[in-house]
């Protein structure tokens, strides 16, 4: 050091004043330019190290998302598992208690055709029952028929032989009539002749004179008389005959016909009366029949629908359970495929997180996990937020993240180191920036032309003063003022000037 102090003194012995200051200047701007070329490097460092610094924050947050995927992806491929067991179990149970059902239908069904046969059985006995009994009364009946054909044949029977002695005692009667009829005519006859003789003996008496003038004309008449009487006789006993044989007919048909009809009447009047109780009795058995048919119609119709209704939820039953499988399908397709995403989101997290291992501190290492911030009173507090029926919701989630609590702490701590150290990034940002505008303040200060007259310059002093505020630089926290060693004793005189076309005004002082 005092071999260049020595050298020093000897140059400046063999300056002379305006070379001293020649040099000094020359000695000040070589000094700026290496502070310049120092800042600029400085900067530079600076700017390589916070692009560093951003890449690896960049990688490491990938590092970080990259096993923290693989992490959520484990949790909730175990979570899906979990959901997926759950729903298989509901499904078997759904599918038992379905499988129960349909036996119980099926059973129920099965109870219900039984019945349906039973009936049937209970209704072919009871049709048959009937049709014995109506065969054993259509026998009581035809034995009832023939009974009374054996009666009214018997009545026949008597009552045409009863007609036939009648009508034998009738004609006996006539006979006996017709002889004395006979003999009464007859006797008439005999009397007439007797008469007749008399008369004629009289007249024969009285009239011998004209006897045989008028015999010719008296037989003649007699004998047409006669004749006539004869023909009169033949003919009414002809007419008489036949008319009594004709009545006789006709009081025998008409006695027969009267006692026919009655007979048939009598008949008709039981058949009518049999007919009004048989068809009373078919009636009543009719309507009976017909109601219990109805019923029995409707019941019928009744199980048709129930089992066309049971048949019809069936299939339906049917195809949303397989709906169901189907979609229950495409869902755990859709899950595989999401667990299977989430794995490999794991893996890669797990990978960058064995990537971001390398760039732990020691202290990370020993303890990665920061102890919490809360009190034991916060603590209590949590604990009986999660026993609250109020906040079931905030503590089912509590409850859901309490296994993560460690990962948390480890995450939140990531994050905090994170915003730091985008708070000091953009701290460091800002003071780039006001060194930048300080530098670019001197270098405006070292160069002359119109727009850096018209601003503010730190190294243009007119009348002692500076157009600079420098309070205001002061006054930031973040420069750092430090303070100027004292004089030497041999360098007494300060420079400052301003450089114009070239030239170097010095004011000493």
């Amino acid at each position: 050091m005092p071999p260049k102090k020595k050298g020093k003194k000897d140059k400046f012995a063999n300056m002379t004043e305006e070379e001293k200051i020649a040099y000094l200047e020359q000695q000040r701007l070589a000094e700026e330019e290496m502070k310049a070329k120092r800042t600029a490097l400085l900067s530079k460092y600076l700017q390589d190290k916070l692009e560093r610094e951003e890449r690896a924050s960049k990688l490491n947050n990938l590092k970080i998302t990259h096993h923290w995927r693989a992490l959520m992806r484990d949790l909730k491929s175990q979570e899906l598992k979990k959901d997926v067991d759950l729903l298989a179990q509901t499904f078997d149970r759904i599918v038992d208690r379905k499988n129960s059902i349909i036996k119980t239908l099926v059973k129920d069904l099965n109870d219900s055709e039984e019945q349906q046969m039973m009936s049937l059985r209970s209704h072919l006995e009871n049709v048959d029952k009937l049709i014995e009994l109506q065969n054993e009364r259509l026998r009581k009946l035809k034995a009832d028929y023939d009974a009374e054909l054996k009666l009214l044949t018997d009545e026949f029977g008597e009552e045409e032989r009863y007609l036939i002695e009648q009508h034998t005692k009738q004609l006996d009667d006539l006979k006996d009539i017709f002889v004395a009829l006979d003999s009464t005519y007859t006797a008439k006859e005999n009397e007439a002749r007797a008469e007749q003789h008399s008369i004629k003996d009289e007249l024969k008496n009285r009239n011998l004179e004209d006897k045989h003038a008028l015999r010719t004309s008296l037989e003649a008449k007699v004998n047409k008389l006669w004749t006539e009487f004869k023909t009169s006789l033949a003919l009414y006993t002809k007419t008489t005959d036949e008319k009594i044989v004709f009545f006789e007919n006709l009081k025998q048909k008409d006695e027969k016909s009267a006692a026919e009809i009655e007979m048939q009447m009598r008949k008709l009047q039981r058949i009518n009366d049999h007919i009004a109780i048989v068809k009373r009795r078919m009636a009543k058995v009719s309507k009976e029949f017909e109601e219990k048919n109805r019923h029995l119609k409707e019941e019928r119709e009744k199980l048709v629908t129930h089992f066309q209704n049971l048949k019809t939820q069936l299939t339906k039953l049917r195809e949303s359970q397989h709906e169901k499988l189907v979609k229950l399908s495409f869902e755990s397709g859709a899950a595989i495929k999401k667990v299977q995403g989430l794995l490999d989101k794991a893996e890669k997290i797990l990978k960058l997180a064995e990537h971001c291992r390398k760039y732990e501190t020691e202290e990370e290492k020993v303890t990665p996990f920061y102890i919490s911030s809360l009190t034991a009173d916060e603590e209590r507090q949590v604990q009986e937020a999660l026993q609250v029926e109020d906040d079931e919701d905030l503590a089912q989630i509590l409850r859901q993240c309490a296994p993560l609590e460690m990962f948390w702490r480890r995450f939140n701590k990531v994050q905090l180191d994170r915003l730091a150290m985008m708070k000091e990034h953009s701290m460091l940002e800002q003071e780039n920036q006001q060194l930048k505008s300080i530098l670019r303040q001197y270098l405006d200060g070292i160069s002359v032309n119109p727009q850096v007259i018209e601003n503010k310059n730190s190294l243009l002093v007119v009348n002692g003063r500076s157009n600079v505020n420098r309070s205001r630089m002061l006054d930031d926290p973040r420069i750092k003022v430090i303070p100027k060693p004292p004089p030497k004793k041999e360098l007494i005189t300060v420079a400052s000037g301003l450089i114009v076309n070239g030239k170097m005004h010095v004011k000493q002082q």
